[in-house]
Formats: C-alpha cells, sequence, structure tokens
C-alpha cells in the first residue's frame, strides 16, 4: 500500500480513523474509563456515535480513501484520537511511544492494522525514548520540528532523529511550556496547526520566542488565536488540502482570521468526541498518504 506524509498540508490520499464504536465500546465502559483518562466529563456514547458520524461525512467531502481501526482488547477511550501513537515518513510507519502510561499499547494495535493494510514499518520508539504523534510537525518535506514537553522526552527525539536520518534536512527541537502540567494534554501542535506551506494558525502566548522567529524567517505568516479560543482548541486545525482545513465549532474569532486570509474553512460539532476528551480535528485524524 502507497503511504508517505511528509506535509501537514498536502491534500490527503489515505486517511486512518477509529469510531467511537470501536474506542468506547459500549456507555459503561465510557463511564468506567473516562475519569482516570482525565477527560473533563464523561462523553454521552450516542452522542459521541452521532457527532462522528457527521465527522466522517465532512471528510467524505474530500478525494480521499477512509480505513478504520478495529476494536482492541488493550486500548481505552484515548484510542479515539489516532494521531498520536504512529507516524508516517515516505518510507513507512514509524510507532511512537507513549508519554501517556494509559496509551501504551496503541502503537501496537495499530501496527498490527497495518500489517493487514500492508503498510511497511519503517521502525519503533522504544526503550526510555517515548514520542507522539502530536509533538512532531512536518513544516516542509525535508524538515520537521518537534515538541520536547511531558508527552515527548529527549532520548524520543534522537530515535526518531536516526530512523529519518536519510529523509530530513533538519530537526527543530521546540521546549514546551508546563502550562497545566504532566497530566494535562499539551503537544506542540496545541500552540500551530499549518494551514499552507507559507502559513500558520499559533498561540504565540506559549511559543518560545526562537522557534517563532525561525517561522517567520521562513516565511510563513502566522494567524494568531485570541486568548479565549485557546482552551477551546482554535489552534487543532486539521488542513485537507492547502488552505482548505477542518475546525472545531465553536472559535468564531479564528474562523473569520482564517476565512480572512482566504482559507475555507469547514466546522464540526466535537463536545463530546472532541471537548471532554481535548482532541480535536488533527487528533482524530491519521493521513497515511498526503500527495
Amino acid at each position: 500500500m502507497e503511504v508517505g506524509c511528509q506535509s501537514m498540508v498536502t491534500p490527503i490520499r489515505k486517511l486512518l480513523l477509529k469510531h467511537p464504536r470501536e474506542a468506547f465500546l459500549d456507555p459503561e465502559t465510557v463511564q468506567a474509563q473516562w475519569q482516570a483518562l482525565n477527560y473533563v466529563d464523561c462523553p454521552d456514547y450516542e452522542k459521541a456515535l452521532q457527532e462522528y458520524d457527521r465527522f466522517v461525512a465532512l471528510l467524505q467531502q474530500f478525494d480521499l480513501e477512509i480505513f478504520f481501526l478495529p476494536p482492541h482488547a488493550q486500548t481505552n477511550l484515548d484510542s479515539i484520537y489516532v494521531h498520536d501513537p504512529l507516524l508516517v515518513a515516505a518510507q513507512g510507519a514509524i510507532l511512537c511511544n507513549m508519554g501517556k502510561a494509559a496509551r501504551q499499547h496503541e502503537p501496537a494495535a495499530a501496527a498490527a492494522f497495518l500489517q493487514e493494510l500492508g503498510v511497511p514499518v519503517l521502525g519503533a520508539i522504544s526503550g526510555e525514548g517515548r514520542l507522539e504523534g502530536g509533538d512532531v510537525l512536518w513544516v516542509d518535506e525535508h524538515t520537521l520540528a518537534v515538541g520536547r514537553g511531558y508527552r515527548t522526552n529527549d532520548e524520543g527525539i534522537r530515535q526518531l532523529q536516526a530512523l529519518l536520518a536519510d529523509t530530513i534536512q533538519e530537526l527543530v527541537v521546540v521546549p514546551l511550556p508546563h502550562w497545566n502540567g504532566p497530566g494535562d494534554v499539551m503537544h506542540l501542535m496545541s500552540l500551530i496547526s499549518l494551514i499552507d506551506h507559507d502559513l500558520a494558525v499559533v498561540y504565540s502566548r506559549l511559543l518560545p520566542v526562537p522557534f517563532r522567529e525561525w517561522l517567520l524567517a521562513r516565511g510563513i505568516r502566522l494567524i494568531e488565536i485570541p486568548d479565549e479560543e485557546f482552551e477551546s482548541m482554535g489552534c487543532n486545525i486539521l488542513a485537507v488540502a492547502p488552505r482548505k482545513c477542518i475546525m472545531l465549532e465553536g472559535n468564531p474569532q479564528t474562523r473569520l482570521r482564517l476565512e480572512e486570509a482566504g482559507v475555507e474553512v469547514w466546522t464540526y460539532t466535537g463536545e463530546e468526541i472532541s471537548r471532554k476528551g481535548a482532541g480535536g480535528p488533527t487528533c482524530l485524524t491519521r493521513p497515511l498518504l498526503r500527495r
């Protein structure tokens, strides 16, 4: 199976998802797990199914093929956020090693399904290395920015760089803020989403100054999200193609700023599948092929 995804904005052709039917399983499982996983509230199972079906219908407007991960006995509610356990480079998939202990079985579960699809696995982050997909940003085909925080550590970044030695020319490490501590979700992509090769949505108040200056020096225009739309994941945006994006409903100022920059924006309701688990449209999706 052809794969390759060394971009955040080139049109998505193949996409991996996991439906809440397979991640949440049933209302009893949701009730039993949500607090231990640090969800802000208990997702409503039936509403989650409805929200997700509408999200999938939104994605199906674009010229892409969707694959759904099956249920797995050792994963939990968080496995709906398929972006984090995998990276996909030109040579194949890289299995992450999750910084959140409760998600440790997700990479292996995804790998088993990738094998069925015929997707090659380039390697895996192992041992003391920690790496989550939400911390890895393809700035261009040969340039990576990687967030160093509570979910991704120095050893994980070192292993990633070694696995991609023949592919990347530059890797920029971006120190992440403490924010709400180790129990919270703070990925690099909590602070930046690329919308086009030369356009990004950012929350500059939490970006390190050297990284922000580096982005500007590369000619990337920055659209700032307002303070009141940071917690509602206004910065977590999925580019399905250059200047065509999907974002969580309820961030009107960010949407307006995007549209003023010539971006086409689609929104979805994600109270159950996004807000309660702190995972936006990027988190819900793992592109397998962009071209």
